[in-house]
């Protein structure tokens, strides 16, 4: 599939600092090129309900259906007569699969969540990742799926009822009040609150709101969301903490954050089939744990996707150190 731009995508208005900022860390005019260009959509097949083959011989009279590299229930989908709702399908309102898009799929595969855990999902709505957890753990276990608005549990709920996840119980709560609970999990998804610079492709006004102050503020929120998901964490288990952002203080900043201050705090990689961007290992004078080589940082341009981050780190045991 070809890259379709942004009608007057040349007319389209960058902020300075933004595209000063950015060439900083990647090559500019690629990343330009693929962000003011449309995403290709993206579907996951629930397995909970149907094997992601039966799925697709049901949807390919009507679509095209081309295997996301990186998830095996995953698949990039085009209309043979070029709609786009994707989501307005019988398979769809059975719960028969979730429209995701193909790099929000990686941090349930980065967490490897299994039947009978204790997980936590930490900003869990709408639900993309919480389904998917639950998906991979085969409804066995349980997942606290928690989030901080009340509106966005309806959502998150709607949902889960969809795809048929049995193991969840929906929380509504501050990431941050977690700290206080004397609570223990053997996985923890933070897929974190950001300021979505990854997402423009879908969200192009998401570059307009673009400002440094409001990228320091998240990261300071961040820095306290994932601390709050490390003390619930039993030792041996695993934190996977994710943005859709590409600002380094959301991302290698707040993994740093958490390696220097928990000792017992090791980034592991994450082997995937996909192109991975690199992590950025200093940043305007700043620079980071060297734990941070192993996280992804997925540019639009890597593998066609939103722009995403993903770290994977375990709490080693004593016995481990």
């Amino acid at each position: 599939m070809t890259l379709r731009p942004f009608p007057d995508a040349e007319k389209f208005e960058l902020k300075e600092k933004f595209v000063e900022r950015y060439s900083k860390i990647t090559d500019w005019e690629t990343f330009k090129k693929y962000t003011l260009s449309f995403l290709r959509k993206s579907i996951r097949a629930n397995t909970l309900k149907i094997k992601a083959d039966d799925l697709r011989k049901r949807l390919e009279k009507n679509w095209i259906l081309t295997p996301v590299p990186w998830c095996p229930e995953g698949f990039f989908i085009e209309h043979k007569g070029g709609r786009r709702d994707v989501g307005n399908t019988i398979e769809h309102a059975l719960g028969y699969y979730y429209v995701q898009e193909a790099a929000s799929m990686i941090p349930p595969l980065a967490l490897e969540p299994k039947p009978g855990e204790l997980v936590l999902d930490m900003a869990a709505s709408p639900g993309s990742k919480t389904s998917q957890i639950a998906q991979l753990m085969k409804n066995e276990g349980l997942v606290v799926a928690n989030d901080v608005k009340g509106q966005r549990l309806a959502a998150l709920g709607i949902n889960l009822q969809r795809v048929g996840a049995h193991n969840t119980i929906i929380t509504l709560m501050q990431g941050q009040q977690f700290k206080r609970t004397s609570l223990k999990f053997d996985k923890v998804l933070l897929d974190a609150p950001c300021t979505g610079t990854g997402t423009i492709r879908k969200s192009p006004k998401t570059i307009q709101m673009w400002n440094p102050g409001m990228v320091n503020r998240i990261s300071r929120l961040q820095k306290k969301l994932i601390e709050s998901a490390w003390h619930v964490l039993k030792p041996g288990g695993v934190l996977v903490y994710s943005t859709c952002s590409l600002e380094p203080q959301e991302n290698e900043e707040v993994v740093s954050h958490i390696l220097e201050t928990e000792k017992d705090a090791k980034t592991e990689p994450i082997h995937l089939n996909l192109k991975n961007g690199g992590a950025i290992l200093e940043f305007e004078g700043k620079k980071y744990h060297k734990g941070v080589e192993n996280c992804l940082r997925l540019w639009p341009q890597d593998n066609d996707t939103e722009g995403f981050f993903i770290a994977k780190i375990r709490k080693i045991k004593n016995s481990e150190e």
